[in-house]
């Protein structure tokens, strides 16, 4: 059987961002399933400890910088290290997503037109225009999608989607979970491809 992941994720994350396009590459290395997740990142900080950027040591601050810019030159991807746009409510884009697989479709390449918006074209992603143009540029209907994603059936989703993520001991963002087993960071992700070229058991907490 084809392995399954899922794969928690926020619009606003830069790390999603640099991750999204290797993400995709192991998956389809693979052959697995991709299990779109969009959650609410505050909440799950609220379990892992974790506080907003703006809450941290200024030393964590300045490494965050170092590690973006490292990994956008290691991946040979355009980052804004300062978005005109950030920080910024991600809560519709992340809704958009939840909206298009409830209707049964692919997300995948609207996603990385919303990731880039905000991390390399300084655009808003909370703004309904920017979303609408996005969706459409992606082959949306984005009058549709918009309306579905301001429904409580959507935002229910959402929530839900957070629990499992807190119950899965998905720390942040992007975090794939395999067998049970979280991979946290596009950091991790060659660990993910050496877990499934192995088909090892997967690691347990203690």
């Amino acid at each position: 059987m084809p392995a399954s992941l899922e794969y928690y994720l926020t619009c606003v994350s830069p790390w999603t961002y640099l991750g999204h396009a290797a993400i995709r590459a192991i998956v389809e290395k693979h052959g697995a399933t991709l299990v779109i997740k969009p959650v609410n990142l505050g909440e799950m900080f609220k379990e892992s400890g974790q506080v907003p950027l703006s809450e941290r040591p200024p030393v964590r601050q300045r490494y965050r910088f170092i590690e973006l810019q490292r990994y956008a030159d290691w991946r040979g991807m355009k980052l804004t290290l300062k978005p005109k746009f950030f920080p910024t409510n991600p809560t519709l884009a992340d809704h958009t997503i939840c909206a298009i697989i409830a209707d049964g479709g692919d997300p995948l390449d609207y996603m990385a037109s919303v990731f880039a918006a905000i991390w390399s074209e300084d655009r808003d992603i909370s703004d309904e225009t920017t979303l609408a143009e996005l969706l459409a540029a992606s082959g949306f209907d984005s009058d549709a999608v918009l309306d579905r994603a301001k429904t409580p059936e959507i935002a229910a989703v959402r929530a839900r989607n957070t629990a499992e993520a807190i119950a899965d001991d998905a720390t942040g963002v992007p975090c794939l979970v395999l067998n049970g087993e979280p991979f946290w960071g596009q950091d991790k992700l060659d660990l993910v491809d050496h877990a499934l070229t192995t088909g090892r058991a997967p690691f347990r907490a203690v």
